[in-house]
């Protein structure tokens, strides 16, 4: 036993060793948590995506026609036919219809290769249809119609110069019992009446407007007709006037336009007209004179149309990012740069008498007056300033607010001003590529009241 040695073995606890990867780890929980935890309980910006846009104001009415109108009476009794084409200009001794004893029958002589369009005809009226099928909108519908015309007046004039050629062999042989009447004047040939031929301004009243009542009686080929009744109508000039009923606060609010964009729902086409207000008793008309397109609607007494007020292109933004704030005004005079830096700022007079230059943001710049819009955070009320190389000195005192946006390209909100152009019920158009300004593809707060100067933008 006396060989056998007794070891001591006593145990220590294993140092512990810190884990980075779990240090680490736990940091960036927390990070994320408090960071979560901010955006949850902060205020959260939309932003909007400044874009080129237009806004058009118009007002659509129904107008009331007049025009230089004279109906023509028959000459004596009988049927009556035409040589003329309606909305065709006619001039001193042109010949315009025939009176007959009887119905004249008019046989369909044409042969399958006269039915067809010239290559001319043939051209136009593809390039009318092609560019109909291009630009065809839904809600622009009424196109169909103007396409409509435009092919029943080509077909018409084919259909008419066959009828003239039979008509002037008919009225060429004896003992035809056919006579010849000419215009009397030059004009343009309608073959419908209604009555208001004679009407006036003067004449127009509140029911002139209704159309409930409104009729036109239609002269045809082979319609009989008594001496004195109406033949035809001429339209002796392309002097024309639209007549429209306003509402008293509209009336004031166009008292001062002279000119004015008009556009026809018929077919869409726009004139520029002159434009007046009339009082007529406790009526207040717009009268609308034009001297070209009339013959486009020579059919027409009612025409829908819309008055074209404004049509402002620019950049389109939200109304409800736009707010008003107020700026300092001080000369720029007063502005300098500051020793060997390029940034722009103004001499601050301290306590001691001495000048200190501090930087500044310029928001804008009135080139008229000379004035530059300083952020009133920057400084206090009545901070004196120096005038550099002078000891003239202001006092920041005077304030303008101007409209503007929140621009958050950089993530953070910076003030941009707005020159607006025109407005809608939601949007404005306002003026693009100034130096203070937006630009397009530009993002703003879509709601100005809720961001400040320099909030940060999640």
């Amino acid at each position: 036993m006396a060989g056998n040695k007794l070891t001591h073995i006593q145990a220590y606890r294993n140092k512990k060793h810190m884990n980075i990867g779990l240090a680490i780890f736990g940091i960036i929980f927390i990070y994320l948590v408090v960071t979560v935890l901010l955006y949850l309980t902060g205020t959260h910006v939309s932003a909007y995506e400044v874009r080129e846009g237009s806004i058009l104001k118009d007002n659509a009415y129904t107008g009331f026609v007049l025009r230089n109108e004279v109906v023509v009476q028959a000459e004596a009794d009988g049927y009556v036919n035409y040589f003329a084409m309606e909305g065709s200009k006619v001039g001193v001794k042109t010949r315009v219809y025939t009176l007959s004893d009887r119905e004249l029958d008019f046989a369909d002589t044409t042969s399958d290769e006269s039915r067809k369009l010239s290559s001319d005809e043939q051209a136009a009226m593809l390039l009318r249809v092609q560019a109909f099928s291009e630009g065809f909108e839904e809600e622009r519908f009424s196109d169909v119609y103007s396409l409509k015309d435009t092919v029943k007046t080509v077909l018409e004039s084919r259909s008419n110069q066959n009828r003239q050629a039979q008509l002037d062999a008919m009225a060429g042989q004896e003992n035809s019992g056919i006579q010849i009447y000419q215009a009397s004047s030059d004009g343009i040939i309608a073959y419908s009446t209604d009555g208001y031929e004679t009407m006036q301004l003067k004449d127009i009243s509140e029911a002139t407007f209704s159309k409930e009542n409104y009729e036109k009686s239609d002269l045809k080929n082979n319609m009989e007709v008594k001496a004195g009744s109406p033949v035809y109508k001429l339209i002796k000039n392309d002097n024309w006037t639209v007549v429209i009923l306003l509402q008293e606060e509209t009336a004031e609010e166009m008292r001062e336009i002279e000119l004015v964009r008009v556009r026809f729902s018929k077919d869409q086409e726009t004139a520029v007209a002159e434009f007046s207000i009339q009082e007529m008793g406790n009526l207040s008309l717009g009268v609308l004179k034009m001297d070209s397109s009339m013959i486009r609607y020579a059919k027409e007494r009612y025409l829908d149309l819309e008055l074209i007020l404004e049509d402002e292109s620019g950049l389109k933004i939200p109304k409800s990012a736009v707010i008003d704030k107020k700026f300092y005004l001080i000369s720029e005079e007063y502005l300098t740069q500051g020793g060997n830096s390029k940034e722009t700022g103004v001499l601050v007079k301290k306590e001691e008498g001495a000048a200190k230059f501090q930087s500044v943001n310029i928001y804008d710049r009135d080139e008229e007056t000379g004035m530059a819009y300083l952020g009133t955070d920057a400084f206090e009320e009545d901070t004196i300033l120096v005038k550099p190389d002078s000891t003239d000195t202001c006092v920041l005192n005077r304030t303008e607010s101007i409209k503007g946006v929140y621009n958050i390209n950089k993530g953070y909100a910076v003030f941009r001003q707005v020159h607006i152009l025109c407005e809608s019920d939601e949007y404005y158009i306002v003026e693009a590529g100034s130096d203070y300004g937006l630009s397009n593809y530009d993002h703003i707060a879509l709601n100005g009241a809720d961001v400040n100067e320099n909030d940060v933008v999640f």
